[in-house]
C-alpha cells in the first residue's frame, strides 16, 4: 500500500472525506481532489497511483475523465463508483479504460478489494494475462443461451427486457443469470461485468428499446 497513492476525485465534500477516512484507516496513502479538472492538472506528474472517482460529477463525467486520462497517456488504474441503474454507463467507462466499477451502496471491503486488485496490476502484467486466460476457460463453459443472457446483462438490461428479447420467461432468465454467476465465479454484478469487458464479450442492446428510437429497426 505504501508503494502507490490512492487519489479520490469527487465533487461532494462529504463523500471525499468519508472515503479518505476509510482508506487512510485501512493503510492507504490518500490524496483528494474536488473536481476532475483539478485532478487532470496534476495527473501527468503522477507515477504510481490508483484513482477512485464518481461516475456523475458536475465538471465532467467519470467516463470523460477516464477518456481524458487515456488521451494524456496516464498508466494508472481507475475505479468508478456508480449509482444503481448506471450499469450501461459504467460499462462504457470500463470500455474507455477504467479498471473496475462499484455500485452504491457498497461495503468498505468491496472498495478496498477493488483498489488492491487494480493496483496489483501496476507491476504484475503477467498475472493480469493469466487472470484473463482463467476467465476465458470459464466463459467457454457457458451454453449459447447463457452467453446471450450475459451479453444482455452487460448491456444493463433488466430481466424482463432480456426475457422479452429472447422470448423466454423471466424465471428462466433468473436461472440463467444464477448459472452464469456460478460458472464465471463472479461474486457480484460489477465483477461479472469486469470479466465480460476483459473478455471483450459483445454487448446486446434491447430490441424493445431499439423500436422506441427514431431511425432504428
Amino acid at each position: 500500500m505504501d508503494s502507490y497513492t490512492v487519489h479520490i476525485v469527487d465533487d461532494e465534500e462529504s463523500v471525499r472525506k468519508s472515503l479518505a477516512f476509510l482508506l487512510t484507516m485501512s493503510g492507504f496513502t490518500v490524496r483528494v481532489h474536488d473536481t476532475a479538472t483539478h485532478f487532470l492538472e496534476v495527473a501527468p506528474s503522477l507515477e504510481r497511483a490508483c484513482l477512485v472517482t464518481d461516475l456523475r460529477m458536475l465538471d465532467m463525467s467519470g467516463i470523460e475523465l477516464v477518456e481524458r486520462l487515456s488521451e494524456i497517456g496516464t498508466p494508472f488504474p481507475v475505479i468508478v463508483i456508480t449509482g444503481h441503474g448506471d450499469v450501461p454507463m459504467a460499462v462504457a467507462a470500463m470500455k474507455a479504460g477504467a479498471a473496475d466499477f462499484i455500485e452504491k451502496p457498497f461495503e468498505d471491503e468491496t472498495l478496498i478489494a477493488a483498489i488492491e486488485r487494480a493496483a496489483s496490476h501496476l507491476d504484475n502484467k503477467g498475472e493480469a494475462e493469466a487472470d484473463v486466460d482463467a476467465m476465458r476457460a470459464r466463459f467457454d463453459s457457458l451454453s449459447e443461451r447463457e452467453r446471450q443472457v450475459l451479453s444482455a446483462v452487460v448491456g444493463g438490461l433488466p430481466n424482463k427486457i432480456i426475457a422479452y428479447d429472447l422470448d423466454i420467461s423471466r424465471r428462466t432468465v433468473e436461472v440463467h443469470r444464477a448459472n452464469i454467476m456460478s460458472k464465471m465465479q463472479a461474486k457480484s454484478l460489477p465483477e461479472l461485468v469486469r470479466m465480460a469487458i476483459a473478455l471483450k464479450v459483445p454487448i446486446t442492446a434491447s430490441k424493445q428499446t431499439a423500436r422506441m428510437v427514431p431511425g432504428t429497426r
